[in-house]
């Protein structure tokens, strides 16, 4: 491994321990242990920082986030994954981009509270969306990133149901990877229907870009449930400790050796 691609694989790594960290956080906000829900995705970070460190903890974040969202870019840019180029193969694909998005918008709200913005505690999702409808056909693109996480919903489901992400860890991870996948899996299933669909109500339905979600907004939305609230929880709590096995055992691909097979196409 050189040591540029010693480099990708590190921050790619540190992306998944973020994402671990959000998905941990927000379970223990979604059960009442912290913060209160109806903040959605500003109550993660404002309750990362009211912690010792926690300044330090978002830039980690922000860094993080940042490098799984372009993790995330990759599989439709240089097919990383071996997802193919047919239909199911583009849809997995843009899925991914979606993701990419969802996550490169948590960055950024993070990056809103490591430099304790003014503005921070919007919806930046929202704000982002609203710049993306200012332009013609605006409403079509966020329509199709809703397809597109419509589609990474239905393959959480399906690693959810198969267990095939095992094929991507190393044998030397937990005995109970498998059990703790599956759970998270099936978790952001749920959640990334419901980002999806809002993203499809505001491109194709409605005006404004207010019922845009994020991970957290799409939890929030799930408030007065009872216990279908309790068990998105406790998937995300699974779900985050799933991300922490995979930053330790995960198998990176090569992004540089990909990039250059597409450069020379």
């Amino acid at each position: 491994m050189t040591g540029q691609a010693g480099k990708i694989e590190t921050l790619v790594r540190v992306g998944y321990f973020s994402r671990a960290i959000l998905y941990i956080t927000l379970g223990l906000i979604a059960l009442g242990a912290l913060g209160q829900i109806s903040q959605g995705t500003a109550g993660i970070f404002e309750t990362v920082d009211s912690i010792p460190g926690g300044n330090a903890l978002l830039w980690v974040l922000v860094i993080g986030l940042t490098a799984y969202a372009l993790f995330r870019f990759a599989s439709p840019a240089f097919d990383i994954e071996h997802k193919g180029s047919d239909a199911k193969g583009w849809a997995q694909r843009i899925g991914h981009a979606g993701s990419g998005v969802g996550h490169l918008a948590l960055a950024w709200t993070a990056y809103q509270f490591a430099t304790r913005d003014a503005g921070r505690g919007g919806n930046g999702a929202a704000e982002a969306a609203q710049g993306v409808l200012s332009f013609g056909l605006g409403g079509t693109v966020i329509g199709i990133l809703g397809i597109g996480f419509f589609a990474a919903a239905f393959a959480q489901a399906e690693k959810a149901v198969t267990a095939k992400f095992m094929d991507k860890i190393s044998p030397a991870a937990p005995s109970q990877t498998k059990l703790i996948g599956r759970i998270g899996y099936a978790t952001r299933a749920v959640i990334f229907t419901i980002i999806g669909w809002s993203l499809i109500e505001t491109g194709f339905f409605k005006e404004g870009s207010g019922n845009v979600k994020t991970l957290g907004e799409a939890v929030a939305s799930l408030a007065g449930t009872g216990w279908l609230l309790t068990v998105v929880a406790i998937g995300l709590l699974t779900f985050g400790l799933f991300s922490l096995v995979l930053a330790r055992y995960r198998t990176i691909p090569d992004i540089e050796a990909h990039a250059r097979k597409a450069a020379s196409r």
